[in-house]
């Protein structure tokens, strides 16, 4: 009985269709069945055209001895052709070989992050080490603690520097050129602060000032990148953690640097941290891109996400002072960078020296306890990210989003200083120094995050000119404090600062906005 193979096929209802075909290839010319369906009776039916799909066809256990009397003595056509279950094989294996790996698809968007995050964890290892390597630096070389004060602050000269001039940069040429020069730059300054200072105090601060001037524009060109890179949604969280690296560099720096003084001598501290900075230029190289239109590695559909929830930005030629200082939202935004960095600078500086007199700490108990808020800031600031994202993810507008963090970053400091003049334990000063700084941290989901929020384009110059006045709100408060205290107390350091956080917090929520206002 001659069946062709259409009718033969049909009298299994539970088997696919295979395509309509001229001729189906199969790997044997005659079919035994009995042989076949010893085994489990998965096999392939294959189209002769690649562009056709693969159809898997199976008989049901229950079934297979109907099946074999069905189909014995029934001879297939040449033309229709049974391939053994080896093929299944080959085909499960072409298929597994065409699977992506995990980190291949894994967001480029937040590699930018994360290798943003590892430049400034480098920037504040690179910066605090001089805080701890100074002790042994100026018992061998017999300097005073003017000299100490006048090396401390030469960094800020080159820092100061490079803010309006980083930001200018970056917009213009693009922010991977300008962070890379930023690190390659601090991390040759600090390998040589060894060899300066032995050559003399002069060559040391030239060193200090060039290392300020490679740190200056890192915020920047980071601000730069990540306002191409990060959609809205995501730029709470992007830059909470990016300057969390910030805070876990101040711990990493403070907790390795008397390890190898200890060990190897304070040089080795220089260069050590400064080596770290070839590994991260190389990977910064081969993987980043000033933005995500320039990568050709970019899959589809992450370029998608990224250019249609964030702005087209093209690289700056002119940029519009007038209309960038004419804008009540930016002077908010230098003003309250003033205002929160009074304060911020104040209790990073002046720490070590509050536990030391007034908690009666020892050395090594103060750097300790100065450790702790660093980690709760690092923790805060990406907890903040968090809650500032969700909150735009489900309807709230940016606006309000960016007035009730910067608010929290401005209210919570201030209430918990006005406690440490009632309080008397060393424990609940230390819980309410923590607590504060934790509140602090809030801020970067709220003015830090607001340079992209009014002009994305112009992102870099506008954290260049608000961060040189949080800069100069360090300088002055750092010198003042030490003024107040010559003359009154640590009640009314903390007095100026609590003034400052309300009145940046009025400003704030009076002019700032979430809105673009240049374009």
């Amino acid at each position: 009985m001659g069946l062709s193979a259409r009718a033969l096929l049909s009298s299994f209802p539970s088997t696919p269709k295979p395509p309509p075909s001229s001729s189906i290839s199969v790997s044997r010319k005659h079919l035994d069945v009995k042989n076949l369906t010893a085994h489990t009776s998965l096999f392939w039916l294959r189209s002769p055209s690649p562009s056709r799909p693969h159809f898997r066809a199976s008989a049901r256990r229950s079934g297979e001895k109907e099946a074999g009397k069905l189909w014995e003595g029934i001879k297939v056509p040449d033309s229709v052709k049974f391939g053994d279950v080896g093929n299944d094989v080959d085909v499960e294996k072409e298929e597994l070989d065409n699977v992506i790996p995990w980190w291949e698809e894994f967001p480029k968007r937040w590699i930018i992050v994360l290798l943003c995050f590892s430049a400034f964890l480098l920037c504040n290892m690179d910066r605090v080490n001089m805080s701890i390597a100074i002790l042994p630096m100026s018992a061998e070389y017999n300097w005073n603690p003017s000299t100490v004060g006048l090396i401390q602050s030469s960094f800020f000269w080159g820092y100061l520097l490079t803010q309006i001039a980083g930001g200018i940069w970056a917009d213009t040429v693009g922010g991977k050129q300008v962070l890379g020069f930023g690190v390659v730059w601090w991390s040759i300054a600090t390998a040589l602060t060894p060899v300066a200072a032995k050559l003399g105090l002069p060559f040391l601060l030239v060193v200090r000032v060039f290392m300020g001037i490679g740190e200056g524009v890192a915020m920047p060109a980071m601000n730069n990148i990540l306002s191409k890179w990060v959609p809205v949604a995501e730029r709470s969280r992007s830059l909470s953690l990016v300057y969390s690296g910030m805070y876990l560099g101040s711990v990493t720096g403070l907790a390795c640097s008397p390890f190898l003084i200890h060990q190897f001598g304070w040089p080795s501290v220089f260069y050590s941290f400064g080596s770290l900075g070839t590994i991260w230029i190389s990977v910064w190289l081969s993987k980043a891109h000033s933005s995500p239109l320039d990568d050709p590695e970019l899959r589809d559909e992450e370029k998608k996400l990224i250019t249609t929830n964030n702005v087209s930005k093209e690289p700056v030629k002119n940029i519009p002072w007038g209309l960038i200082l004419s804008k009540a939202p930016v002077w908010a935004l230098i003003v309250s960078h003033f205002c929160h960095n009074w304060g911020t600078f104040i209790l990073l500086t002046w720490m070590p020296t509050y536990y030391n007199q007034v908690l009666k700490f020892n050395l090594t108990e103060s750097g300790l306890f100065c450790v702790l808020p660093w980690f709760t800031m690092a923790l805060s600031a990406n907890f903040g990210g968090w809650i500032a994202d969700t909150l735009v993810s489900r309807g709230l507008s940016v606006t309000r989003v960016r007035k009730i963090m910067q608010t929290v970053g401005f209210l919570g400091p201030a209430f918990f200083l006005t406690q440490l003049s009632h309080i008397n334990s060393p424990a609940m000063a230390v819980l309410c120094m923590t607590c504060s700084q934790g509140t602090d941290a809030f801020s970067q989901s709220g003015l830090y995050s607001n340079h992209q929020d009014i002009a994305p384009r112009y992102s870099g110059i506008l954290l260049g000119l608000s961060n040189t006045a949080g800069v100069l709100a360090g300088v002055l408060g750092t010198a003042a404090t030490g003024y107040i205290l010559q003359h009154g107390s640590w009640s009314d350091v903390f007095k100026v600062s609590v003034w400052l956080y309300l009145f940046g917090t009025v400003v704030w929520n009076l002019f700032s906005t979430g809105e673009k206002v240049i374009d």
